[in-house]
């Protein structure tokens, strides 16, 4: 036993190393000893035949991680960095560099290999659709499942990408071919949804509590924030790359992830009150931070609760490792992490990450602290070698005395076989770190695409895609109204707004977004490998803020926010008004490129009609004067403004010889006789409130013959009964069942239509619930909640509730509303919807107004806010919820939330309505044991 024991074991305490004297060495002397060092310890492991590194190399199992590899390749790409400064090397620069492209090409090989997994994660990001993060060492083949392993960790692919772009900019070739330039292009596709993919995490566990459930994790989302901000427009052949090796980035998807880990950390996940893993994310390799204070903020965090003697936990109660940990369990039982408090292993891997946060930041005296924490730490091989353990570990017969006397008991290193002879991660990184150390390689040779951004240099980047944006941002927005039709320009200039037609600009072409979204389906599209292009995502505001040349043609695009396709919240005037106002403040706020945004502004006819001029008269006014919403802004002809703008080349879509070019459909103008004028209708408060009342009852009709039913929708002229009779006809017919004017489904979009069109927001609502309507951005406005630590719940009230702890994608979310929030009503259904969106914009701006709530139950906001309108409405009857517009919906919730505002009454309601969303009383609320949520 004892022989065994000590045949396993090649570590030794670190007593007889003589360390280097690196001012009496050659430089030749100095490199010879790392390459020595590399070689015995790390290259020596490497797999001849994938070029992956294995996980454990003491035994047979030949497993190989991702993650790890990748820290493997970036330390023999560092060392292979440093022979650069040598003129001549013996080959040594050759072999480095080869060897550290067999690991990338390995990792990419095992990649391809899983193309199919990659199509399906696109389209539906679930763990069991994703790509493996665990391989066979020798032969790329599948090692794991997915109910087996917890293989989905964004982290992992986005660190390959991040150190892909590192050493192609450093001169390595990785990548030879459009296959497999298509191939990383959608790799970033699955990457740009970070921001609401709940992952496994760094540590592979998901929770805290180890019980199979993913969450959204800070380390995660910034590492894929900082993957997308060094792979946009970069060109994957390096110097000799050409327009289609270069890939694209969705800068609205890239300000998401932004957003998302801004409102996340300091914490790392919803049950992670901090995380060690959040090293490798605000500092190297990826310096995903941009604000300073923020990062300050985080990593002090981590120190105090993380650090200890021998290294840092990876977090509080983690029980990887310990004594007490069942390894014959994947998963815990609940309440087991409590066993391990206060006997968590210390992992001196932290003590070099911290080194060479020092060493980028210019903090020799915090290099110098770690250092002579770690050197103590160190092991040595049987040839004499540095070796990095993998962790400290309390052995079984001290637990008690260490948790009754924290800090009393000594710990031992893993050294006895178990993780094999070496660490490859923490060796590599031990590497990297000796390196900078002794000088041998600078910051700025690890880091060509220079993620790292020292806060004095950060007002004069001047790099084209910088994360970085000037530290006062004074920014001014390039506006262009375009008016639909050229008599309402001739209608609008008696007010003195100046606009342009579609027709006016030409050659310049105006698109709406879903056609930009069109053409970037070509983006990535591979037969051979079964991948389709970018999925149907909308465009944002900063992507339609660009102009774009598209075989040939100059487009601009007009936002989202003016799609009449959309959502019928943008039919509302006031809503579109104030959705203008956001967008300006946002793209002010989050644009970094270079040359000025253009934001075009799509006047219709229909926003001039009825009592909805004055408010759009008066925006257009502020735009005349230059400044809306506090932002600053230049109005100006199209053909003026594109000068000054940011110019994209969509190159992808090259077209050959026997291809026909996909077809774009630009914006028309409104074909209208000649001289006619713009005719502004009044409101006729009578007739729209008669035609919003049907003259018939829902429970009479429902069960009356199909002849009956159809003769009463050819007879009526009232849209609200019409709607009342095509929803009885749709539920016991489907669909497709044709009446006098086509298909149901097709005249119920016509109803839409023509309801939105009067602001008949009672029947707009019912057949947008018929219609299975969904608001673009639900997704993401549900992150904005949990982000802030809040759980939301939909469904009807009174009825039982989904609950929604982790991000979703729409199609989730929509089964989730249509499934529980139409019971009671089918309005409610896009109600809700309306007020995620509203809640998600409040939640971002004012966090402060959901202060003591847990849990953010949308179906309970609609009782409250019927409560608020029938206790407004006094002896009167009560306005109905359904009719009021969706701005009026937005501001009764304002008022909710605003007690200070509309009194006493109001302030007695909401701490009414806050206890009966958490089911809590105030003085728990504030309790500190709710900091984990």
């Amino acid at each position: 036993f004892f022989v065994l024991k000590t045949f396993c074991s090649v570590y030794e305490p670190m007593k007889s190393i003589n360390l280097l004297k690196p001012d009496a060495e050659s430089l030749w002397d100095k490199l010879d000893h790392y390459y020595r060092i590399v070689k015995a310890t790390v290259l020596v492991f490497q797999s001849p035949t994938t070029g992956l590194f294995p996980t454990k190399t003491c035994n047979e199992n030949p497993r190989a991680k991702i993650h790890d590899s990748l820290y493997c390749a970036a330390c023999v790409w560092v060392l292979a960095l440093a022979y650069r400064r040598i003129d001549d090397d013996k080959g040594r620069t050759h072999e480095l560099e080869h060897s550290a492209i067999k690991c990338m090409r390995g990792i990419l090989f095992c990649y391809m290999r899983q193309a199919d997994k990659v199509q399906q994660y696109k389209q539906d990001p679930k763990p069991s659709k994703c790509l493996h993060s665990v391989f066979n060492v020798h032969t790329g083949d599948e090692v794991f499942s997915h109910e087996e392993y917890g293989h989905l960790q964004i982290n992992a692919v986005s660190l390959f990408l991040l150190y892909l772009v590192e050493m192609i900019s450093s001169g390595l070739q990785i990548i030879y071919n459009t296959d497999e330039v298509s191939f990383i292009q959608n790799l970033v596709f699955c990457v740009e949804r970070a921001y609401r993919v709940p992952d496994f995490g760094m540590w592979e566990r998901g929770s805290k509590y180890n019980n199979g459930s993913t969450e959204l994790h800070s380390s995660s989302v910034g590492l894929a924030k900082a993957a997308l901000e060094a792979i946009n427009g970069f060109n994957l052949f390096g110097n000799q790359g050409c327009s289609w090796s270069v890939i694209f980035v969705d800068l609205d998807a890239h300000n998401r992830n932004r957003q998302t880990l801004c409102s996340l950390l300091p914490r790392e996940s919803r049950s992670h009150n901090t995380d060690a893993a959040l090293l490798p994310c605000i500092s190297y390799p990826a310096f995903a931070v941009d604000d300073e204070a923020l990062y300050s903020q985080t990593i002090d965090k981590i120190v105090r609760k993380l650090k200890g003697k021998y290294g840092f936990k990876r977090f509080l109660r983690d029980g990887y490792r310990t004594a007490l940990e069942d390894k014959n369990r994947q998963y815990y039982k609940p309440a087991e992490i409590k066993l391990f408090d206060g006997i968590e292993c210390e992992f001196p891997l932290f003590f070099i990450f911290m080194m060479i946060d020092g060493l980028f930041r210019g903090h020799p005296e915090q290099v110098k602290e770690y250092q002579d924490l770690l050197d103590p730490l160190l092991q040595q091989s049987t040839e004499g070698y540095p070796v990095v353990p993998k962790y400290y570990h309390v052995p079984a017969d001290f637990v008690e005395l260490e948790k009754k006397n924290p800090g009393s008991q000594k710990r031992f290193p893993s050294n006895h076989g178990r993780d094999g002879k070496f660490f490859l991660l923490g060796q590599s990184l031990y590497i990297i770190a000796k390196l900078l150390v002794d000088g041998l390689v600078s910051i700025k040779d690890i880091d060509p695409v220079k993620r790292f951004i020292p806060p004095q240099d950060q007002r004069n980047i001047s790099m084209r895609y910088s994360n970085q944006g000037p530290l006062e941002n004074d920014l001014v927005v390039h506006v262009a109204l375009i008016a639909e039709s050229q008599r309402l320009q001739v209608f609008l200039n008696t007010y003195g707004i100046q606009t342009q037609t579609p027709q006016q600009v030409e050659p310049i072409q105006i698109w709406p977004q879903q056609e930009l979204v069109k053409a970037y389906f070509h983006l990535g599209i591979n037969g051979k490998l079964g991948l389709s292009g970018r999925p149907d995502r909308p465009i944002g505001c900063l992507g339609t803020s660009k102009i774009y040349r598209i075989l040939g043609k100059t487009v601009v695009c007009y936002p989202i926010i003016f799609d009449l396709s959309d959502f019928y919240m943008s039919q509302d005037v006031m809503m579109l008004i104030d959705d203008i106002k956001n967008a300006l403040q946002f793209i002010k706020q989050y644009w970094k490129m270079h040359g000025r945004p253009l934001f075009l502004v799509l006047i219709r006819e229909d926003n001039i009609r009825g009592s909805r001029f004055n408010p759009i008269l008066d925006m257009l006014a502020s735009f005349k004067k230059g400044v809306v919403g506090g932002v600053k802004v230049r109005v100006d002809r199209l053909q003026t403004l594109i000068s000054g703008a940011v110019v994209e080349q969509l190159d992808f879509l090259r077209i050959g010889d026997t291809e026909e070019p996909p077809e774009f459909k630009s914006f028309e103008e409104l074909e209208l006789p000649k001289h006619s004028k713009v005719k502004r209708q009044t409101s006729t408060p009578n007739a729209t409130e008669l035609e919003q009342q049907p003259d018939i009852n829902h429970t009479d009709w429902k069960n009356k013959p199909i002849h009956e039913i159809l003769q009463k929708l050819n007879d009526c002229s009232c849209v609200a009964t019409q709607i009342i009779l095509l929803s009885i006809l749709l539920k016991r017919e489907g669909p497709n069942f044709i009446t006098k004017e086509g298909t149901v489904s097709d005249h119920i979009e016509r109803i839409y239509r023509k309801a939105g069109s009067k602001k008949f927001w009672s029947v707009v609502r019912f057949a947008a619930s018929l219609l299975c309507k969904l608001v673009d951005s639900l997704a993401p406005s549900i992150t904005n909640v949990l982000v802030q630590g809040k759980q939301v719940t939909l469904g009807a009230f009174g009825q039982e509730e989904e609950i929604i702890s982790n991000p979703l994608s729409p199609g989730a979310i929509k089964d989730i509303i249509y499934n529980k929030c139409n019971l009671q009503d089918e309005r409610e259904a896009v109600l809700q919807q309306e007020l995620v969106i509203h809640i998600g914009w409040i939640i971002s701006n004012s966090p402060e107004l959901f202060n003591g709530m847990l849990k953010i139950r949308v179906g309970w906001i609609v009782h409250a806010m019927k409560y608020e309108l029938k206790i407004r409405a006094g002896e009167m009857p009560p306005v109905d919820l359904y009719q009021l517009s969706p701005s009026e919906v937005k501001q009764l919730l304002l008022d909710i939330l605003h007690p200070q505002q509309q009194g006493r009454r109001e302030a007695v309601i909401k701490v009414r309505i806050i206890n009966q969303w958490n089911n809590l009383p105030p003085e728990v609320v504030d309790a500190p044991t709710l900091e984990m949520f």
